[in-house]
């Protein structure tokens, strides 16, 4: 979908609510769609930062000695992307 064609269908939509439901149901909606909005950047920036940490770490790592690397690492590597548990 081109970018026009969302703006328009989004406009579409907000009309459609507007006409149909009452002022009070349209307030809750649109706090609703903020806290969607919102929700969804905070997890793709938290996505982003865990993704840019674990690179870091790797390129760290791959200079240390085995023992080294599983002793500073092993626990703040679980909230990287690509770990699994133990």
């Amino acid at each position: 979908m081109q970018s026009c064609e969302l703006v328009a269908t989004i406009t579409a939509i907000a009309c459609a609510i507007a006409n149909n439901c009452s002022e009070e149901e349209i307030a809750v909606l649109s706090s609703a769609f903020n806290q969607l909005g919102d929700t969804l950047g905070t997890i793709v920036a938290q996505e982003n930062l865990n993704e840019q940490k674990c690179s870091v770490k790797d390129n760290d790592n791959s200079n240390n000695d085995q023992n080294s690397r599983k002793n500073n690492s092993k626990n703040s590597q679980k909230n990287c992307c690509n770990d699994t548990d133990d």
